[in-house]
């Protein structure tokens, strides 16, 4: 999922909103008083042990504000300096200071980032609200001044003729590159506008964002006893949890997130509540009042079309897509219709197998969206005698844990030691860290948070962040990462039993931190990655979880301890491509929706309808909808990393299956160390260092093929 790096580079720490250019030339000095640097923690440079660590158990939201202001200041004397430096620019005094400008709002951005997306707050919002298009003010100061491209782009023309060494050609290309995207080169009425229109979009990102966390907060469905059908006693406990939470003690709350909708709608038997909790969740942000998003989609891609062309662009597609491995939206459209019609078809026959259980147990229903979990898990259990309420009495979320590091100890040599007392700080109470070092020479890696609860104020779904990256080019600095889920809060005493869907997800958002403890860069900006890449590396990390050795010792019944029965493994892995139409379809259509928006005309969209009318050219199933309904599409919408780039997922899936095959082929399978070795060298360590697809061509020997994606999906490969 969604993945957050930051770095100290300016484009790494809130990318794509870019404007003015700011040329004047002052003293550069450190105005922090003394009382910011004695009363605002969010300012001060992290201490302690392991390099240093964020005092998040010291954040006071009335910090926030000084210190974005504060930090942006220092951050522009950073800049100022580069500047008004009389040297010729060269990569040691331009590129260099550049890559170090910023640290103080670097750290700042580290307690933001978890203000916003862990601990949100209706005062952080407000906060959030008013200072969106101040930080855009001060971005544009930076990546539109006049000076600073002047040098940035002496040295590229210079390395042009005379490389530097391969990373810091790297660097070089890379920051020319993002410079000149983002409208460096244009004239001083482009800029202006170009100026205005960032202002704008980053008032729209914030709002649309804040909609949903509140739209999620707002919509809670509660339960008597009598309307616990199907449900489990582990879920029971969890959901009743959930409602005494809510001071609601005797009820049971189905909160308005995906981890908690998502079981209900496969368990419970109870029709017309499944129908009440799908459209609670399905419909946020579409309730036409103060929370609906659509007009500001409409917004939003009519000023990201606008934009681009003042870069001479025809869509927004076309802009974004040119420094990613697909290239051009033509790539990505060709990937996404080769897999469509096979995801549709099968589709076609999972709703036909539902339908004729639905039939023979006189339900008398047709199976619409609400029914599609309920009545497949159905068909599982008829065609694979497979029962995922069976499996999930496997899936314990420590045991699950361990399995993770066990695997990381075998790729890549990392031992994981609990971090105990009080020497790291956390920002709530579930949140637990672990240390990170070479389980050879024992040298220090890093660390790595854990915040898996779902609770009120924080985003859904799952994801990782870093809160350091590693880099060595001024010190060498360890990785402060984290992953952060969603699941649902066991009642005391009780473990948390998950998914085998939640479990594989665990699995691909460990496989972000674990490509953040492997950087081998030297320069902050080579931490970032290509947005249809990045996602590969944690995708082909879930495989491990089906790998034998994980199962027998880590898959253990939560109540005896015993291992999986073999009986059940085999099942699971005979059902692997089982629902593959569902999983594949309300993913690719949110994909192809996203892309078919950005190349549209949006002058006068209407989103509701231009969904609906896309949808239907694409023979969308009734069955199902879009995994990322476009008035809380995310991804897309609260930002622009994943504009136009939601299809690198598929991208990524490709060279995940690819990638798998070349481990299945290889003596010792997945735990061969020839191949491992490999895998961290090329495909791990250098992050943005060297051109992915040549990354890919030093591990496979080859380009990856689309014959290994449709294999494991169980789809028709159609021969050219």
């Amino acid at each position: 999922m969604l993945h957050i790096s930051k770095t100290s580079k300016l484009f790494a720490i809130c990318s794509l909103i870019f404007i003015t250019g700011c040329n004047q030339k002052k003293k550069i000095v450190d105005t922090t008083t003394l009382e910011e640097k004695t009363t605002n923690i969010l300012l001060k440079e992290w201490t302690g042990p392991y390099g240093g660590t964020p005092a998040f158990d010291q954040i006071k939201i009335a910090d926030v504000k000084p210190a974005i202001e504060k930090g942006m200041e220092l951050h522009l004397a950073d800049i100022d300096a580069i500047v008004t430096n009389s040297e010729p620019p060269t990569f040691d005094n331009t590129i260099i200071p550049l890559e170090k400008a910023g640290s103080v709002l670097n750290r700042v951005f580290t307690y933001y980032g978890i203000l916003s997306s862990n601990m949100s707050s209706p005062e952080f919002r407000e906060i959030q609200k008013e200072m969106a298009p101040k930080l855009s003010d001060f971005r544009s100061k930076i990546s539109q001044n006049k000076i600073l491209f002047q040098r940035i782009k002496a040295v590229y023309d210079k390395t042009q003729k005379q490389p530097l060494e391969a990373d810091q050609q790297r660097v070089v290309q890379l920051t020319y590159e993002q410079f000149a995207m983002n409208g460096a080169e244009l004239d001083v009425e482009k800029k202006k506008r170009y100026a205005e229109i960032n202002k704008e979009l980053s008032k729209l990102y914030t709002n649309f964002s804040n909609n949903i966390l509140a739209d999620e907060e707002g919509y809670v469905t509660y339960l008597t006893k009598e309307q616990l059908g199907g449900l489990s006693e582990s879920l029971i406990k969890a959901y009743g949890k959930a409602a005494a939470d809510k001071g609601q003690e005797g009820k049971y709350a189905i909160t308005n997130t995906r981890s908690s909708m998502d079981p209900f709608l496969t368990y419970s038997t109870e029709r017309e509540l499944r129908e009440k909790v799908w459209k609670n969740y399905y419909s946020r942000c579409d309730h036409g009042d103060d929370k609906d998003n659509k007009t500001t989609v409409a917004k939003i891609l009519q000023l990201r079309k606008e934009r681009v062309a003042l870069l001479g662009y025809d869509n927004y597609a076309d802009w974004r897509l040119q420094n990613r491995m697909a290239k051009n939206p033509e790539n990505a459209m060709e990937l996404m219709n080769a897999v469509w019609p096979a995801a549709i078809a099968r589709v076609q026959e999972e709703v036909a197998d539902m339908q004729a259980i639905a039939t023979t147990n006189g339900d008398k229903i047709t199976i619409e969206p609400w029914d599609y979990r309920y009545y497949a898990e159905k068909v599982r259990k008829k065609k694979y005698a497979l029962d995922s309420d069976q499996v999930k009495q496997y899936l314990q979320l420590d045991k699950l844990r361990e399995a993770m590091f066990f695997v990381a100890g075998e790729l890549f040599n990392y031992k994981f030691t609990p971090v105990t007392g009080d020497t790291v700080s956390v920002f709530h109470k579930d949140v637990r860290v672990w240390e990170v070092n070479d389980k050879t020479s024992g040298e220090h890696i890093g660390l790595w948070y854990l915040d898996p609860f779902a609770r009120t104020g924080k985003r859904s779904g799952a994801w990782a962040t870093t809160y350091r990256s590693h880099t060595t080019f001024d010190g060498k600095k360890t990785v402060l990462g984290s992953n952060n889920s969603n699941f649902v809060k066991p009642a005391p005493g009780e473990p948390v039993l998950i998914s085998w869907d939640d479990a594989t997800t665990f699995f691909h958002e460990f496989g972000h931190a674990l490509h953040f403890f492997s950087s081998e860069v030297r320069y902050p900006t080579l931490n970032g990655g290509v947005r249809d890449y990045t996602e590969f590396q944690s995708q082909l990390l879930e495989r491990w979880l089906s790998t034998d050795k994980v199962i027998d010792t880590y898959l253990v019944h939560y109540k005896t301890g015993e291992p999986m029965p073999k009986a059940l493994v085999a099942k699971i892995k005979k059902a692997a491509t089982f629902n593959q139409g569902f999983a594949t379809t309300e993913y690719l259509a949110s994909a192809l929706m996203d892309m078919k928006f950005h190349l549209a005309d949006p002058s006068n969209i209407n989103v509701d309808k231009f969904e609906k009318e896309t949808l239907t050219a694409l023979n969308m199933p009734k069955e199902l909808v879009m995994r990322h309904r476009t008035p809380h599409f995310g991804h897309v919408f609260s930002g622009e990393g994943y504009a136009t780039a939601y299809y690198g997922y598929m991208w990524a899936d490709v060279l995940t299956s690819d990638a798998a095959e070349a481990f299945a082929e290889a003596p010792d399978g997945f735990y061969d160390k020839e191949v491992a070795a490999k895998l961290v060298k090329y495909l791990f360590a250098p992050r943005n260092a060297m051109d992915p697809a040549e990354a890919y061509k030093l591990f496979r020997g080859r380009d990856a093929k689309i014959e290994a994606l449709m294999r494991d999906k169980g789809f028709p490969i159609t021969k050219k």
